[in-house]
């Protein structure tokens, strides 16, 4: 009764293909216990348990030109090659949340726009906190050097909520989100809101629709008028943007903090 495997069961033995063996000989890092008058390669449990532990290697992403010499690492060394493995992968999985979280947010945003296009509504919204990116006015718009020249700073722009805070006329001050209080603050409270599906150029007609509708309904506004841009949702619509107009009903309640509006 023979001992030693050929390549072929080798293989199946570890559910790879042969191709892979004779790669990892080619490469130096794996070899036959012997070649038989046949030709055929024969593998014993030490091969086994050597292409086991560089398996285990390119899982860890360790190129195959460095298995040798991982190969005789200390227990040590092994361990801090196991812990760096397992903080990338940490990393990668954070990563996958952010990712997931953020498609969901996209799919939850694209279905309420489907869902609501071109409607008033009020609705009740948080204190949100907001940095303070840019100001722009009628002698100075938004352009991709403008957006250039403040890049450093700005994470994920294009992923982001990015708001428009409309102080007076002529005067916008871009804002981002930001998790702790400081810079501009939007108070909790109802807001009167707007969806709409439009080009940039066609934005004062959609923020006059809004002030009209609040006269006609006689909703009291206080605060400024805050246009939340979701530019990730281009992907439905390459030629618009999708906008939120918000403005606060009534008189604002004082908020701590400084910069609030």
């Amino acid at each position: 009764m023979r001992n030693e495997i050929t390549i072929s069961e080798l293989a199946k033995l570890m559910n790879v293909s042969v191709h892979q063996i004779r790669y990892f000989e080619e490469k130096g890092v794996l070899q036959p216990a012997y070649t038989g008058e046949n030709q055929y390669r024969m593998y014993s449990m030490d091969q086994v348990y050597q292409l086991a532990h560089i398996l285990l290697l390119r899982k860890l992403e360790v190129p195959v030109q460095s298995i040798n010499e991982c190969m005789g690492y200390s227990p040590e060394q092994h361990r801090g090659l196991l812990e760096h493995s397992l903080e990338g992968i940490e990393q990668e999985l954070r990563r996958l949340r952010e990712l997931r979280q953020f498609i969901r947010k996209m799919l939850e945003e694209q279905q309420s726009y489907s869902t609501s296009p071109e409607t008033f509504q009020i609705k009740k919204c948080k204190a949100t906190s907001l940095m303070q990116v840019m100001k722009l006015d009628s002698h100075r718009k938004l352009s991709a050097a403008l957006l250039a020249e403040h890049a450093a700073g700005i994470p994920d722009l294009f992923e982001s909520d990015i708001y428009y805070v409309l102080e007076e006329p002529g005067a916008v001050t871009l804002c981002l989100e930001q998790p702790e209080a400081g810079g501009v603050i939007l108070p909790d409270g109802e807001y009167l809101t707007l969806q709409c599906v439009a080009r940039e150029e066609e934005l004062e007609q959609w923020t006059g629709r809004l002030l009209e509708h609040a006269a006609a309904q006689a909703i009291p506004l206080a605060g400024p008028l805050v246009v939340i841009e979701r530019s990730y949702l281009s992907l439905f619509v390459q030629d618009k943007l999708h906008y939120e107009l918000r403005a606060c009903i009534g008189p604002a309640a004082p908020v701590e903090g400084r910069g609030s509006v």
